[in-house]
């Protein structure tokens, strides 16, 4: 007998769908469209097993969407600038084209053999001249529209590489590849002005109702809308032209409790200090050589210079306190000052006791709970600003009442007494682009000492990048290249320069979406297009990926409707969007000599020992994948073992695809057995077919021969109750709901003793809805079975709603507290007639061995027990 071989099956029907063109999407206006989008892969050279999950379950919906009658836009592309392709043209020589390049082919060879119905007509990858050309266009017009523009900035220097690093770039304050100390520079840098739209960008947030709420939680936690104070504190003598400090706070509820004042090393009045003060500027470059993360800020050792400078509190100019500069105050926050209470803010707290500052409470707990107060010895007290707590130092008398109504009186007050004003503040800060490195999109301006910063012409783009660069030497290849970098000015025609930074990458990857639409458009997008496909109606990506990329999406969108690139409905982008968890595996691993970890592929590893010497390993469960922790699973080895729908079955079946996902050799194992069961039932009624006279026999028999008889009225309508139920869960991304329901009509099916007719048709259906999840077993098991075209294109089974009801109902039979059998009666049998039945089973009849049952239990709808 013939058996399940997705070698031969799998590429057979990839390629019948590129013949067909099945997946290539066409605006069709007498169909609506769905536009589903996995957020795209960097070219990094290997696909691992989150992209099979991730492209699976966008299969899904696609393959599902187009049987229900959508026109379908389902593309790829690669997002394809940046680093990692320029670090290895330093390590191995070569150039980044080919390293991104090479890379792609590799991942898209190993991407095909999944079976996606992806429209590969529209590829391109961002460092693509015709996609970054329109990128650059759309830069100009952003610029002409005031959505662009250059400031001073201070960013992080690496002295050795001659490039500015990200805060995560730099640890313990050294270049992550250099390990140089790095400096705290000031360069005149490109802006994006998407701070203009932190409030309209927060607002929206409540319309993304498809949206899960964590997303939506991080986008306005870095969006970070704050109302506050801002006031100044004035200089007890002035100083370098400085009569006073700016400062805006949060928490003016907790003015009478401050305790000295701090700024920024990057503060204007800390660089005065530094022209005069070596001491000065020796605090202040050991401050510009930590990294600025939140996560380093905060677990850094706070450090403080005293100034020798004070301030006169605004409410007692006897009340003076201490200037610090502080290496925790970032100056792109607010005004990069600070009044410090050490009661109420631990940082603060810190801070105060290791340079002997006093400690003041303005408020206490409601409630004594007997915990020493933070001028005693304990900790900051910093209650959520909705709780009631007594305040003793306050704006309204010594009175119970919640934070938030106290920094509203302590607001009312200074603005009475002409000392501050309410002011909102974000923590949004505007998206700095420029990067002073080679691989990505050039900045299409040039600097002219007549004209200043000229736009270059639309007719000569795309800027496009120079080859012949070499990367023997640090710094930006784009510096050394005269012929590429002088050129004429395009006003006024005299010798200028090209802007040599380019663009930062997750500017390539916050338009992609749109250009998808109309991927060989002379102009960004097309508008007929646009309007037709965005927007996209579901996207699916990491959780990582839940604030920068999508916040700087949303901006883009907004930025490409006022410069005409984009109709007014995506303003917002995403309609829906999921996020997927990992997939996982366990680490194995064995110790050195000296009890360091050597981990181990899981390939090596049998039983929970090394092949090769039977030596026992340790096992850490669950763990992300990790090259470096050797826990990888290549999908190439799985397609090529097992074929691409049992990957793509294990990924939808084994958990809900917002969660982590562990992939197991025996889920593997298990799934491809089912794969299997599945081909052969259908292969099964096929050769019964074929033994009564084949398909047309078949046919002879008529509608009727799928609705006579009992067995087969079951089939049917277990069969119409596993369409409803796969439906659903599809829809509501349940994927491994709808592939339980499919397991359990896989056994229905195989124990039905309905006619040929019906067990036909179930498998039929059965195929079609597991062609979203497993497409080539289902286009082979739809062929076998006689269906028309292929399943791919076959219109999407209908739940009959007739069959849905419930007329009988399975009671499990129970003897003595354990299942014995089982009876199926009408469900409105009343239990007299119930308990004859059961008296009459033969299980019951065997166990009774001619006695009578001590109790007789009937739960209507639910169970019979039998006691003896």
């Amino acid at each position: 007998m013939a058996r399940y071989d997705p070698r031969e099956i799998e590429p057979k029907w990839q390629a019948e769908w590129e013949a067909d063109g099945t997946f290539t999407a066409t605006r069709a206006e007498d169909r609506p469209k769905y536009y589903v989008l996995e957020m795209f892969p960097y070219p990094s050279g290997r696909i691992h097993m989150g992209h099979v999950r991730n492209y699976t379950m966008g299969d899904v919906i696609a393959r599902y969407k187009s049987s229900c009658g959508f026109s379908v836009l389902h593309p790829m592309g690669w997002d394809a600038f940046g680093m990692p392709a320029e670090n290895a043209a330093m390590e191995r020589g070569g150039h980044p084209k080919d390293w991104t390049y090479g890379n792609i082919a590799d991942m898209r060879g190993q991407m095909k053999p999944l079976g996606l119905s992806i429209d590969w007509s529209r590829e391109f990858a961002t460092c693509d001249p015709e996609y970054y050309g329109q990128q650059q266009a759309m830069f100009i017009d952003f610029l002409e529209a005031g959505l662009v523009y250059r400031k001073n900035a201070t960013v992080n220097w690496d002295p050795v590489d001659m490039t500015v690093l990200a805060n995560e770039q730099v640890i313990e304050g050294k270049g992550w590849r250099s390990g140089a100390p790095v400096e705290r520079r000031e360069l005149t840098q490109w802006f994006f002005r998407i701070s203009d739209f932190a409030e309209e960008l927060l607002e929206a947030l409540d319309g993304l109702e498809a949206w899960p709420e964590k997303v939506k939680l991080m986008q306005r936690n870095w969006i970070g809308k704050s109302r506050g104070l801002q006031m100044s504190f004035p200089l007890a003598a002035p100083e370098a032209g400085f009569d006073g400090i700016e400062i805006y706070t949060t928490r003016p509820d907790t003015l009478l409790g401050a305790s000295f004042v701090g700024i920024s090393p990057d503060h204007p009045l800390a660089k005065a200090l530094e022209g005069d003060r070596p001491d000065v500027a020796a605090f202040c470059a050991e401050c510009r050589r930590m990294g600025t993360t939140a996560e380093e800020l905060e677990t850094a050792e706070k450090k403080g210079f005293d100034t020798g400078l004070t301030v006169r509190h605004p409410f007692d100019e006897a009340w003076e306190l201490p200037v610090y500069i502080a290496n925790f105050i970032l100056m792109d926050y607010g005004t990069g000052a600070i009044f410090g209470c050490p009661a109420h803010d631990q940082r603060d707290l810190d801070f105060a006791r290791k340079y002997g500052l006093p400690v003041v409470s303005t408020f206490a707990p409601a409630e004594d709970d007997g915990s020493a107060m933070p001028e005693d010895g304990g900790p900051a007290y910093v209650p959520p600003k909705s709780e009631n707590v007594i305040y003793v130092r306050g704006f309204a008398g010594e009175t119970e009442q919640t934070g938030d109504v106290a920094i509203d009186a302590a607001i009312r007050f200074c603005e009475e007494k002409g000392v501050g004003h309410g002011v909102t503040k974000y923590r949004l800060r505007d998206w700095g682009l420029s990067r002073q490195r080679y691989w990505g999109c050039p900045i299409p301006v040039v600097h002219c000492d007549a004209c200043g910063v000229v736009p270059e012409k639309k007719d000569n783009l795309p800027v496009e990048l120079p080859e012949d660069v070499s990367f023997d030497q640090p710094g930006n290849p784009l510096d050394r290249h005269p012929t590429w970098r002088d050129t004429p000015c395009p006003k006024c025609g005299a010798p200028a320069k090209r802007e040599t930074d380019t663009m930062d990458t997750f500017v390539d990857s916050s338009w992609y979406f749109a250009r998808f639409t109309a991927p060989r458009a002379e102009t960004p997008t097309d508008r007929t297009e646009a309007e037709y496909w965005m927007n996209v109606d579901q996207y699916i990506g990491g959780i990582e990926h839940a604030i920068l990329h999508l916040l700087y999406s949303r901006f883009f969108a907004r930025a490409m409707m006022i410069t005409g690139h984009l109709p007014e409905k995506a303003i917002e982008p995403f309609d829906a969007l999921f996020t997927q968890g990992m997939v996982t595996h366990e680490i194995y691993m064995t110790r050195d000599d000296k009890g360091r970890p050597v981990y181990h592929l899981p390939e090596d590893v049998e039983n929970g020992a090394l092949k090769a010497t039977g030596e026992k390993v340790e096992i850490v469960p669950s763990a992300k994948m990790s090259k470096s922790k050797k826990n990888v699973v290549d999908p190439v080895n799985i397609i090529e073992s097992y074929g691409a729908d049992t990957a793509r079955w294990f990924v939808l079946s084994d958990s809900p695809p917002e969660r982590d996902v562990e992939w197991t050799a025996a889920g593997a194992e298990a799934a491809y057995k089912h794969l299997g069961r599945v081909w052969r039932l259908a292969n099964g009624i096929t050769e019964e077919m074929d033994q009564g006279g084949g398909i047309a026999a078949y046919e002879s028999e008529g509608e009727g021969a799928t609705t006579d008889g009992g067995d087969t009225l079951d089939l049917r309508r277990a069969l119409h109750k596993t369409i409803h139920d796969v439906t659903m869960g599809i829809e509501s991304f349940g994927f491994n709901t709808s592939v339980a329901k499919l397991y359990a009509f896989t056994n229905v099916l195989a124990k039905s003793k309905a006619s040929l007719a019906a067990r036909r048709e179930a498998a039929m259906v059965m195929a079609q809805l597991m062609a979203p999840m497993t497409p080539h077993l289902a286009e082979e098991a739809w062929q076998m079975l006689g269906g028309e075209g292929l399943v791919a294109r076959a219109p999407w089974p209908k739940a009959d709603p007739a069959l849905l009801v419930e007329d009988t109902v399975t009671l499990p039979i129970q003897i003595n507290g354990k299942r014995r059998s089982e009876l199926k009666v009408a469900k409105d049998l009343p239990k007299t007639e119930v308990e004859k039945l059961v008296l009459s089973d033969d299980a019951v009849i065997k166990a009774l061995a001619g006695g009578a049952p001590k109790k007789l239990i009937v739960v209507p709808g639910r169970i019979v027990n039998v006691v003896i």
